[in-house]
């Protein structure tokens, strides 16, 4: 039980890591468009985040499947821009159902490569034990823990901005986006393949 709380801390310490916040700034990006309202359709995105990140990190783990760190690298600040990109859709107009698809379709591709991201270090940890299902659900659920924490956050600075200052959604999720993209691009060219 005490190393499923360590795998349990540290999931939850590596989505909090601000020397590593690209994990934060994806999961803005993805909980900007959403309100109270609509929690759980960002919950269920999260969660699919999750099982997808935990995924490549299995197959990692299990030496079923590498990938090569410096794309990854790179990838990852692509997903956060990608995101946030997306959110123009909410400024457009809602989403239809399909690309609802495409959104559920695009985080499970995005939580792979940010899996991914992770795996080395994640692989050398378990490198001694026999048992590497425990590790990967402890993990799995501080990762979900720390998640909906950073979207509830999200879910509740975006009501202080609509409902209290009455600033209009759109305007919103525009400059929230935005700002995310700004944050995004300096990490693109520091991580571009050479």
């Amino acid at each position: 039980m005490q190393e499923f709380w360590f795998y349990i801390k540290l999931g939850f310490n590596h989505v909090l890591d601000l020397g590593a916040y690209d994990h934060i700034l994806f999961l803005s990006a993805l909980a900007i468009p959403f309100t109270f309202k609509n929690w759980k359709r960002v919950v269920i995105l999260a969660t699919i985040f999750t099982i997808a990140h935990c995924t490549s990190l299995a197959l990692s783990a299990f030496g079923v499947l590498t990938v090569d760190v410096g794309l990854i690298e790179f990838l990852i600040p692509v997903t956060i821009l990608l995101t946030a990109l997306y959110n123009f859709t909410y400024i457009l107009g809602n989403p239809k159902s399909s690309s609802s698809n495409v959104h559920i379709l695009a985080t499970a591709f995005f939580g792979l490569v940010h899996g991914f991201g992770f795996s080395n270090y994640f692989k050398m940890l378990m490198a001694e034990q026999e048992d590497k299902v425990t590790p990967l659900l402890g993990f799995a659920t501080g990762i979900e823990f720390s998640q909906v924490a950073i979207i509830l956050i999200i879910l509740l600075l975006t009501w202080v901005v609509l409902d209290l200052l009455k600033v209009k959604r759109q305007l919103f999720i525009g400059i929230a986006s935005i700002l995310i993209i700004a944050i995004t691009i300096p990490l693109l060219i520091a991580t571009f393949p050479k």
